[in-house]
């Protein structure tokens, strides 16, 4: 029996996924970091066992009819664990926010700003006061009717929507609709009504252009479609919708990315003439604080807000001086994580991952929590050298406050500054799950098998390699985007590049929006007759670029029907196979029988999910297995046919690395399971739900699928902190492929924050000096070398280190 004064979490009997029966000894009141290797166990261990352990102890404390308003998650596989207090998890989280989510909301001070107004504000003569929600734009109390809370009006006109009207609407005048069916779709839905759709659009009568671009009726009329050669077309019931209905409402509601941003060329946005870009309604910008509007304070960057805030709460009244005083402690937060430059009405959409990340990690901060376990995923991901040091002194004052701050991490310089190390692995998969070491960092040293300790005291000479010369440039002027003003930029071809600075300095901008979208506007501007560019005066250079793959840590895809194999193309190959089994063809089974997505072969029962929703009495719903396929997701006849000696249940079941065995001899699915393997994704199952991977496992996926492909021409490969999440030994796999591109006479340029990625490069170019309104410059550029030693550079001193320059 431990005693109950026993300082240490004691984990006795981990099994969650990977773990082997791991036992391991935590002290409480420390800074522990748990490393290893991609798949490794230790989220397992630290997120699955412990945090997982801590949530079901508390929700056992909690009232029955509570519980059932509390997301669960499942008692984990461990014998027991002694020693845990209550835990906080602070997971990543990936979803994108939406256009309505900013500052203000993400941090929850948009809240109290509010209540500022409402309690404290200075009305005019007479005036009723006003609710807080009266001061929210995304209420109906509070957001301006014209615009409903967004500040701009999308507003489009017939030259946007018919570019060409030399051409007749057969012959695609309407250059706003979609494309392929619903575009014909909606030409002969016209034709049927009445309308002559092979008169030059400029021909038209005038009353019937005006209809056509921007009726909001929507008739409904019998079609005859043209017979095409071949094809029985019966009739049918179309409904007709105007080029500017459908724009408006596929740049509301769609969740494209492509369309989204095709449809915005046919519109031209403008602050909103009811509000003026206020988003609220004229009572509520009535009321001032300090002599401002909420929409001026709003604006103002966090740490100018603080200045006005402290001056006006000390010659206030008490209620005022409660209200700033919750304020001022709490933007103090987020201005100590380095985000005093951003503002409350900043969208969250135009925050990079780094940034949303520590503003969630403010929120937290502040709970003022005392004696609780604190289990965080990787703080330091999306964070420049710069960032981790103030990251790392928040996370010291959360221990000194008498919390345990447990983390997830990669980053060796957070590892260092670690009281205690778990070091899970020596590999992933099922090659992983034993502690290798749990004591203080410098033990590591005398472990062999651990893949992290290299990394944690490597102070041998930095590799050398000759940076390869440049192909051709293409270079970028007069860049405007956010934060980036005027920016020229020259990116070089046929080498490896690597675009660094502090998070808000515009890199991702920079990148993933202006150089990625260059290629684009470019054809736009050809199609349109226009003259530049959307983000920058002029480009060149690109004609040398044949493709352009931009690959991000977007899902790859939103439901758990969506996996591994589906996304790679595997999963067609893999039905192929069974179809061809002597047992499939006897029975008359096609490759479709071996979907789990289409009824036949699938369970019935739960759809082919594999798990079913259970109601509970006073409980909360729950999922459980499938009573009837127990997770296969595939009902009993497909299941008798076996391919190997495995079911199509089994061959998902399988990792990446045992696959590739099983389909050494099959050219097509070797291909697919090889490119996985060579970017660090050994450890993943085939039918590995596309919810349960993270932004880096994503990203490398896709990068894996466009590895598969015959390469022509070409290509610039851009890519958004391709390294997230990877211990140092998977980056060095990710790299090989990487540079392997470059030698292959393609171009990769990343936006990085992994040093040694950055020394290893051909090409560096770094924006700063800061974030926000005191970045979107370029600082420096040239090779690693020149980069490190360039003054005024927040960059400059980590490369220079990880370059083991004097």
């Amino acid at each position: 029996m431990h005693s109950p004064h026993d300082p240490y979490v004691r984990v006795r009997g981990a099994r969650e996924h990977n773990l082997q029966d791991v036992n391991v000894d935590i002290p409480r009141d420390t800074l522990t970091v748990f490393t290893g290797v991609s798949g490794s166990g230790k989220s397992s261990l630290a997120f699955g066992t412990v945090y997982a352990e801590a949530q079901r102890r508390y929700f056992e404390s909690v009232a029955p009819y509570a519980r059932r308003l509390i997301h669960q998650v499942g008692a984990p596989a461990v014998g027991e664990i002694t020693g845990l207090p209550p835990a906080v998890s602070l997971e990543q989280r990936r979803s994108a926010p939406g256009a309505r989510s900013s500052v203000g909301t993400v941090t929850t001070l948009s809240n109290s700003l509010r209540m500022l107004f409402s309690r404290a504000g200075d009305y005019p003569a007479g005036a009723e006061r006003l609710d807080s929600d009266a001061f929210s734009p995304n209420t109906a109390a509070g957001a301006c009717p014209e615009c409903h809370g967004l500040g701009r009006i999308h507003r489009t006109d017939e030259a946007l929507l018919v570019p060409d009207p030399s051409l007749s609407i057969r012959d695609g005048a309407i250059a706003a609709w979609p494309g392929a069916w619903q575009g014909k779709n909606l030409r002969d839905v016209l034709d049927a009504l009445g309308y002559d759709v092979d008169r030059p659009w400029r021909e038209l009568d005038a009353k019937d252009r005006e209809w056509i671009l921007f009726t909001e009726e929507q008739p409904v009329v019998t079609v005859h479609p043209v017979r095409d050669a071949g094809r029985i077309q019966r009739p049918y019931q179309g409904t007709y919708m105007s080029a500017r209905r459908y724009v408006l409402h596929t740049f509301a509601d769609t969740k494209s990315r492509t369309l989204r941003a095709r449809a915005e060329r046919f519109l031209t946005s403008a602050p909103c003439p009811v509000c003026g870009g206020s988003r609220l309604r004229p009572e509520a910008m009535a009321v001032a604080f300090a002599g401002r509007t909420i929409a001026e304070l709003a604006a103002l960057p966090l740490s100018a807000l603080a200045e006005v805030l402290a001056d006006a709460g000390a010659g206030g009244d008490e209620t005022a001086r409660v209200l700033t005083g919750d304020l001022l402690a709490r933007i103090g937060t987020v201005t100590e994580l380095g985000l005093g430059y951003l503002s409350l009405d900043r969208t969250a959409p135009t925050l990079s991952s780094g940034e949303l990340q520590r503003l969630r990690l403010a929120t937290q901060l502040r709970s003022g929590l005392f004696g609780v376990v604190y289990v965080l995923d990787e703080p330091s991901a999306g964070l420049h050298p710069a960032d981790t040091e103030s990251l790392l002194g928040v996370l010291g004052r959360l221990k000194e406050a008498g919390n345990s701050v447990f983390v997830v991490e990669h980053q060796m310089d957070v590892v260092r500054r670690a009281d205690w190390l778990v070091d899970v692995g020596p590999l992933a998969g099922e090659h992983g799950g034993r502690v290798l070491h749990s004591g203080p960092p410098g033990g590591l040293a005398k472990v062999p098998e651990s893949a992290t300790r290299r990394f944690l005291f490597d102070e041998g000479p930095a590799p050398v390699r000759e940076p390869r010369t440049p192909a051709g440039w293409i270079r970028l002027s007069g860049v405007h985007r956010h934060n980036v003003r005027g920016v020229d930029a020259a990116f070089p071809l046929g080498v490896f590049t690597a675009v660094t600075g502090v998070s808000g300095s515009g890199k991702s901008t920079l990148v993933g929006q202006v150089l990625a979208g260059a290629p684009a506007d470019r054809e736009a501007g050809e199609e349109a007759g226009a003259g530049e560019l959307s983000s920058c005066a002029s480009a060149a250079g690109l004609d040398a670029v044949d493709r352009l793959v931009q690959v991000d840590q977007k899902p790859i895809g939103r439901t758990p029907r969506s996996n591994l194999a589906t996304y790679t193309g595997l999963f067609d190959t893999v039905r192929k196979l069974f179809a061809r089994t002597e047992a499939a063809r006897e029975r008359g089974y096609t490759a479709g029988r071996f979907s789990f997505n289409v009824s036949g072969g699938r369970c019935e029962t739960c759809q082919g999910e594999g798990f079913v929703s259970v109601e509970l009495l006073f409980l909360p719903s729950t999922y459980a297995p499938c009573p009837d396929c127990h997770g296969a997701r595939y009902n009993p006849e497909t299941l008798e046919v076996t391919l190997r000696g495995l079911t199509i249940a089994q061959v998902l079941d399988l990792t990446v690395e045992s696959a590739a065995s099983f389909f050494a001899d099959i050219p097509a699915a070797e291909r697919a399971l090889t490119t996985l393997l060579d970017v660090g994704l050994g450890y993943l199952r085939l039918g590995q739900p596309a919810t349960e991977l993270s932004g880096g496992e994503a990203q490398r996926i896709k990068l894996a699928s466009e590895l598969q492909r015959t390469r022509r021409g070409h290509t610039l490969y851009l890519l958004d902190e391709p390294t997230t999440g990877l211990h140092p030994a998977d980056v060095e796999v990710l790299m090989r492929q990487l540079h392997g591109l470059v030698d292959a006479r393609n171009t990769v340029v990343v936006v990085e924050h992994d040093m040694a990625v950055v020394a290893g490069a051909d090409h560096v170019i770094d924006l700063g000096p800061g974030g926000g309104d005191e970045g979107g410059r370029i600082v420096a550029t040239g090779t690693p070398q020149e980069v490190a030693r360039a003054a005024g550079s927040r960059t400059a001193p980590y490369l220079a280190k990880a370059l083991r320059l004097p």
